[in-house]
């Protein structure tokens, strides 16, 4: 059976945008922060919505395998090349968030970069981490979340119901992110919240951090 009619999301002018985008982050100081996103795993670990391969790079090399699901078909590609070059294992493949590739209870870890904001269903994404994670295994994030003042949140909803998920990928600048990790029965470990890039917009509040299994 061919899966790639249900794993694939085509958005075509976000796949030629997005690679041009995280370059800009990157050389803005968003590079540091996917290092530390990534520091210290180990094993078996997924990436869930890897874009075009732009964290393989952070990865330490105690990760044995790495499995990047990405639906986005042009991205899909320049994470293949991206992973050539990889000093880890990189397998890339089509996929859904909520549909992981992956037999219960079997990873280390569960990625999520700028990507919580996208998805259609967060609350089945992070369901289905905590099926392929074992035990002991983590999420790890970083995100932009939602504003923490009552007029930037309005301006937030206001995008987000009408154009800004069109022009980004089904971005939504507002979500809470820490709220839906919550709720679904992860515990939050230290949380660092920042500014980027540096000044308060819409799309300036981000989070890192990690989330572990809450009994």
């Amino acid at each position: 059976m061919d899966t790639t009619k249900t794993t694939n999301r085509r958005r075509p002018v976000f796949g030629r945008m997005y690679p041009a985008m995280a370059r800009a982050m990157d050389e803005g100081g968003m590079a540091e922060r996917r290092s530390a996103l990534l520091a210290g795993l180990r094993g078996q670990v997924i990436e869930v919505g890897a874009g075009h391969g732009v964290n393989f790079a952070h990865y330490p090399a105690e990760v044995a395998h790495l499995l990047a699901i990405e639906p986005e078909p042009r991205l899909r590609e320049q994470a293949r090349i991206a992973a050539a070059d990889a000093v880890i294992t990189v397998e890339v493949t089509p996929g859904l968030a909520d549909r992981l590739p992956v037999a219960d209870h079997s990873v280390d870890a569960v990625v999520f970069c700028l990507v919580l904001c996208s998805l259609p269903d967060v609350a089945a994404a992070l369901a289905e981490a905590r099926r392929a994670l074992k035990p002991d295994g983590r999420v790890r994030f970083l995100e932009h979340v939602r504003a923490d003042t009552p007029a930037l949140a309005r301006v937030q909803r206001v995008l987000d119901a009408t154009i800004w998920p069109l022009l980004a990928g089904g971005c939504h600048s507002g979500r809470d992110a820490l709220a839906e990790i919550e709720r679904a029965g992860f515990i939050l470990g230290e949380v660092e919240r920042f500014l980027f890039p540096q000044v308060r917009t819409p799309f300036s509040f981000h989070v890192l951090g990690t989330a572990t299994f809450g009994g």
